[in-house]
């Protein structure tokens, strides 16, 4: 296992770039912990699998060191970084049967055959492969050819790293299910250091201890699921991550309040933002609910409800600005007067698609009396 250090590291598929949209991978510092699981997860070109590929030795970067356990290894190969890496589609012997392929990589480096079928029987039993242990590899289906394909990079314990580029992509819904809770539990019990691409939020956030999202070249935000859907960092992350995603709305800002369309919105910060900066405020589907008879709120009509089997979404309409709500189980929409409240604490204020950190009121009123 290792720490994986990314030092001011960009890339440019050719010569002399000179703007940031030159980039592939615009510069980025980050340190990876040891023995960490982590996800890329991104839009197909947004730089991920260049990432992976400058990390495993494949692709050597344009610009920026990469360090293992404080080693520059910029310039070694795959070999020489110890890395093992699961790419998309299958990559086995077709003429070897299934114990034979998993041993492979371990017989190649000299482990003791005793330790070989151990490890061999112990991920066969893993990936549910067992009474296949001694048919060729030929006649198995894309789902268990993939599966050997990952049992060879999981089966060698003494790795920096294990690599994982949209592994799952041939795998059946249910298996990919399995495999994920399987490549969890693997993790825990080895402590590997894990990198997992993916543009499946799912799959990301139901593997990674911290979660990459890139965008266009650049790593966005770096955080646990429970932070980048509660308080995304970018604008781009509230829109990817979540089901519909979150709602965003041009605004002003005027202390603890979002101006939109002449109506104001509570916040449970006050914000001093940048002169000049375009300002929006977020808020996810699941924080925003509709007035009681009661609540001041902002006024809305209802374009539509659809009904998406566990839940229902509410598409209303805020002058020209369209916003989802997410409504619980039973909960009924008004007939008229209709008004929407946003939760203050968890919406946030963008300035040029980059989340502020405000003051909270109580502090900043404090500060002002005194």
């Amino acid at each position: 296992m290792a720490q994986i250090k990314l030092d001011e590291l960009a890339h440019a598929y050719y010569p002399n770039p000179t703007t940031p949209a030159d980039y592939a991978l615009k510069p980025m510092d980050y340190l990876w912990d040891d023995g960490g699981a982590y996800a890329l997860l991104g839009p197909s070109g947004c730089g991920k699998t260049t990432l992976l590929n400058i990390i495993s030795g494949l692709l050597k970067p344009s610009a920026g060191r990469i360090q293992f356990d404080g080693t520059d290894v910029t310039g070694m190969s795959p070999e020489q970084r110890n890395i093992a890496q699961v790419f998309q589609f299958p990559v086995i012997y077709d003429t070897m049967t299934v114990a034979q392929n998993l041993a492979f990589p371990l017989l190649n480096r000299g482990v003791d055959k005793s330790e070989v079928d151990k490890r061999v029987i112990d991920m066969l039993e893993t990936l549910d492969l067992s009474a296949k242990a001694n048919r060729r590899a030929q006649g198995l289906t894309a789902d268990e050819k993939q599966k050997i394909s990952l049992g060879r990079g999981l089966v060698r314990y003494d790795v920096n790293a294990i690599l994982f580029d949209e592994p799952l992509t041939v795998i059946d819904p249910q298996m990919k299910w399995q495999l994920r809770t399987k490549l969890k539990e693997l993790h825990q019990r080895f402590e590997h250091t894990m990198i997992y691409v993916t543009h499946d939020q799912t799959e990301a956030l139901t593997f990674a201890d911290k979660v990459v999202v890139m965008y266009e070249g650049e790593v966005v935000q770096i955080g646990t699921p429970e932070e980048l859907f509660e308080r995304p960092g970018h604008t781009f992350v509230g829109y990817f991550i979540g089901s519909p995603g979150m709602n965003i709305l041009p605004c002003n800002i005027e202390g603890n309040a979002a101006i939109v369309e002449g109506h104001r919105i509570p916040l449970a910060s006050h914000y001093t933002p940048p002169q000049n900066a375009k300002l929006e405020l977020g808020v996810r589907p699941e924080f925003v609910r509709f007035a009681a008879s009661t609540e001041y709120g902002v006024p809305v009509s209802i374009d539509s409800v659809d009904n998406v089997g566990r839940h229902r979404i509410a598409k209303v309409r805020l002058a020209e600005h369209s916003l989802n709500i997410l409504l619980t189980e039973g909960q009924e929409i008004p007939g008229y007067n209709i008004s929407i409240v946003c939760d203050p604490v968890l919406s946030s204020v963008y300035a040029n698609d980059h989340r502020l950190e405000g003051e909270p009121v109580n502090r900043h009123q404090s500060g002002t009396a005194i």
